[in-house]
Formats: C-alpha cells, sequence, structure tokens
C-alpha cells in the first residue's frame, strides 16, 4: 500500500498532541539508539581500561562534530519535503532526496579527509601522549563509515517527512546490535583479528554505518508503500540548483548544531590535561545526559514535521495548534529528564565504571546537569520549530553567541584557572545553554508573530 501522504491543511485540529507524539516516538526510539552507539562504545571501552575509555573520548570529542555537522546540513531535507508536502508538491519530493544524497555522500568523503587530519591537533590540545596512538588508529577507523552517514542521513529525512520514522526505527536498533557484535570482535580480537582495544569502536561503528545505509536504501527501494515516491528510481545526476537550495537551508542548522556539540565534545579535550579520572568522569556523565537529551530532541525533530507542512500549506491555525502542543509535551518532557536523574542517578553510574573515583566525580556532574534539563529543552524545541519556518541563519549565530562567546570561555576559564575542574566546564554550559533558550524562544515568537500576520493577511 503506497505511503499516505499528510493533507497540505498541515496539522489535524483535532488532536495536535496525539499527532506530535505519534511522529516522536519512533524518533525517540531512533535517537535513543543511535546515540546507544556512543553508550555501547563507552561501557565497553571502559570495561578494557579508564585509558581506552579516555582515548575513545578524546576521539569522540574529535569525530563527532564533523558527523553532526554532516547530519545536521542533511536536516534540511526534513523540512524542505514536508513543506512541499503542505504544498502539495509531491514532484518535489523524490530530487529533492535523490540530490540530498549527493551532497551527503561528498560531505562524508570531505569529512574522511578532514578527520584523519585532526591528529595534528592533539599537542596543540593537550592529548597525553600514551593516549594519542590509540585515539589516532580509533579516527581512522570511524572516518571509513563517513560516506555511508550522509546518504543515510537523506533517506532517513525522505522517510521521517513522509511520516514514516518507523523504518528507520528498526534499522537503526538493527545497527545497534551489530554495533556490539562488531566491537566485541574487534576490541579484544576475535576471529582471528587483532585486539584493538577502545580503538575498535572506531572500526566497528564505521562497518555498521554502511550496514545501515545498505538495509534502508533496499526497504525503500523495494517496499510497496514507497512505491508512489521511490527516491532511487530514475536517479539524477546533481543538479546545483537543488543542492544549493539544501545548503541554503541546512548549512545553518549544520553550523548551529555542530556550534553545540563541539562545546559538549571538545569539554573532553579542555579536561584531558586533569587527568584520566576526570575524562572518564566527564565522559560518563555527558553519555547519560546525552541519552536524556534524546526526548526533547525527538519532540524538537517532530515538531520541524508538523511545522513544517503547516508552512508549506500558510496554515495559521494548524501553526498555533502545532505550538501549542510543542510547549505541554517539552514541559513533560522536562519532568521526565529531572525525575530520572534525581531518582536514577547512582545505578546509572554504577552501570558505567566500577572506578571508586570515577564514579564520585560522575555523580557531581550529573548534578549539574540538574541545572540544564529545563533550557537545554526549551532551546532544542524552539530551534525545531525554527527550522520547520525555514529559518536557519539568524539561529544559528544566536547559537555561536551562546556557545562559544558565553559558554566556552566561562568554562574553560573555570575548569583550567580555577578549583572547579570538571564542575567549572560543567557550570559554563548550563550557562550556555540557558542563553540559548532564551534567544531562540525570542525568535521563535517573533517568527511565529509575522508569518501568522501574513498568513491571516
Amino acid at each position: 500500500m503506497p505511503v499516505p501522504v499528510p493533507p497540505a491543511s498541515g496539522v489535524p485540529r483535532s488532536a495536535p498532541h496525539r499527532d506530535l507524539i505519534r511522529l516522536a516516538l519512533p524518533i525517540l526510539l531512533t535517537q535513543s539508539a543511535s546515540a546507544g552507539f556512543g553508550l555501547v562504545d563507552t561501557i565497553m571501552a571502559g570495561r578494557v581500561s579508564p585509558a581506552d575509555l579516555a582515548a575513545v573520548a578524546i576521539g569522540a570529542g574529535l569525530w563527532l562534530p564533523v558527523f553532526l555537522l554532516i547530519s545536521g546540513i542533511l536536516v534540511a531535507v526534513t523540512p524542505l519535503i514536508s513543506a512541499a508536502i503542505g504544498a502539495q508538491e509531491r514532484e518535489r519530493i523524490p530530487l529533492l532526496t535523490q540530490q540530498g544524497i549527493w551532497l551527503g555522500t561528498g560531505l562524508g568523503l570531505a569529512g574522511m579527509v578532514l578527520l584523519n587530519m585532526a591528529p595534528w591537533l592533539f599537542d596543540l590540545l593537550g592529548v597525553p601522549a600514551h593516549l594519542q596512538a590509540e585515539t589516532r588508529l580509533y579516527l581512522l577507523g570511524i572516518s571509513l563509515g563517513l560516506p555511508a552517514i550522509g546518504g543515510y542521513a537523506a533517506l532517513r529525512g525522505y522517510a521521517e517527512a513522509l511520516g514514516q520514522p518507523r523504518i528507520v526505527t528498526l534499522v537503526t536498533l538493527l545497527g545497534l546490535a551489530c554495533n556490539v557484535l562488531f566491537n566485541t570482535i574487534l576490541i579484544h580480537g576475535y576471529l582471528g583479528l587483532p585486539a584493538l582495544g577502545g580503538a575498535g569502536c572506531g572500526f566497528a561503528t564505521a562497518l555498521v554505518q554502511w550496514v545501515m545505509l545498505l538495509v534502508l536504501a533496499v526497504y525503500l527501494s523495494r517496499a510497496s508503500r514507497f512505491a508512489s515516491l521511490r527516491p532511487l528510481y530514475q536517479f539524477s545526476w546533481p543538479v546545483p540548483a537543488t543542492i544549493r537550495t539544501i545548503l541554503a537551508l541546512g548549512l545553518p542548522i549544520g553550523a548551529a548544531i555542530f556550534f553545540e556539540t563541539t562545546l559538549f565534545s571538545l569539554a573532553s579535550l579542555v579536561l584531558a590535561p586533569l587527568g584520566e579520572t576526570v575524562v572518564a568522569a566527564h565522559q560518563v556523565a555527558l553519555s547519560v545526559t546525552s541519552q536524556l537529551f534524546m526526548v526533547p530532541l525527538s519532540l524538537g525533530m517532530a515538531l520541524t514535521i508538523l511545522i513544517g507542512r503547516t508552512y508549506g500549506a500558510q496554515d495559521a491555525s494548524g501553526l498555533r495548534h502545532a505550538l501549542r502542543a510543542g510547549v505541554h509535551l517539552t514541559a513533560a518532557s522536562i519532568v521526565l529528564t529531572v525525575s530520572i536523574i534525581l531518582l536514577f542517578r547512582m545505578p546509572i553510574v554504577q552501570a558505567y565504571t566500577t572506578v571508586t573515583a570515577v564514579q564520585a566525580l560522575a555523580l557531581q556532574l550529573l548534578w549539574l546537569a540538574l541545572g540544564y534539563q529545563l533550557s537545554d529543552a526549551i532551546q532544542v524545541a524552539a530551534a525545531g520549530c525554527l527550522r520547520g519556518l525555514q529559518d536557519t541563519r539568524i539561529p544559528m549565530w544566536l547559537t555561536l553567541f551562546s556557545y562559544w562567546v558565553v559558554a566556552f570561555p566561562v568554562g574553560f576559564y573555570l575548569a583550567r584557572h580555577t578549583s572547579y575542574g570538571a564542575q567549572g566546564m560543567w557550570a559554563g554550559l548550563v550557562l550556555g545553554l540557558t542563553v540559548a533558550a532564551v534567544l531562540l524562544a525570542w525568535r521563535l515568537r517573533q517568527q511565529t508573530g509575522r508569518y501568522l500576520k501574513h498568513w491571516q493577511g
């Protein structure tokens, strides 16, 4: 049965909350499983030794910004297809998807080169000499998967914009299971392969990304529900005008995500000279909060889809309903994430590591993490709404200011030049997220007011 394309009227009046939940839940499972790759790597490397965990943490601090920059640019495929659905321009959907694949593959190849140049920064960033070789090997392995990541991101945006996120969820869960298997083989050297320790996580991740791309591409090519809009049939060569359209919307999205993720990822490098215990505790706390962040992030992604349809249809009433549902469910997500940290922080930390010193510091950092659950949820929901309205350039600059003019200098100073250490870095993160939440909420209020006035005309 062909996939049903939503009507131009945008969000049904009777059940905006239900529609948002219906989209957000599979996306949440997908995002949680995606974050689970880092979780699995952290746990499995940590069980080898603190040094292996530290090498993976430092490598992740360098590769994740590149990965998220590529994926962030390709996020533009989702609001563009959503707007095409709202405007009843179905013929644009396969072309947008195909050009997204070309763009994603090209960005992935560029990322491979960039990531293998990253070890030049080790001495500058103060990476301990005994961790450099393993971190370099980890980065080499993971770079091999970047072209697959770009192509997969485009296909994911196509499926989710059509309101069919479940297949993406299933493929991601398959990838997570493969990640555990490949990690086990490559970390410990089974099947006659050399034992790579923590560096094996990088090669395992690359293999998983190619498996996921192949499985999703085959499914979208053969499933009957996508028969009317198959993006891999009559594949076109690169069309510069369409690629420029994706880049015009996607580059600011990718840059905004890059600014935020590099802030969190490079925190590991800021803390590296303070010792393996500090880096390991930071990585544990960051992994926990990253998992919890998947709840508001998924709502933000679902809001991009729903609001993108109202934008394409110029539907003022639908926009109001989607925004109201977003406010209610974002508030619920804050209550949920704060409660989990308060009630389960001790057993969660113990699942990551058995080292007492790492546990104690990670628990202190999780107390600080409570402070930014509110701000983090607000900023990511506002950003998702703005992407649906195809407003990405100003939010990019607001994000740059919040994270790199406010958060990073404060965190760096407190971590390196006071006795606060890791707690000081995390205080800077809380401050930056709070500033971002205020500025993005202001921008959303400004933009929605303008569009509502124009559409009601």
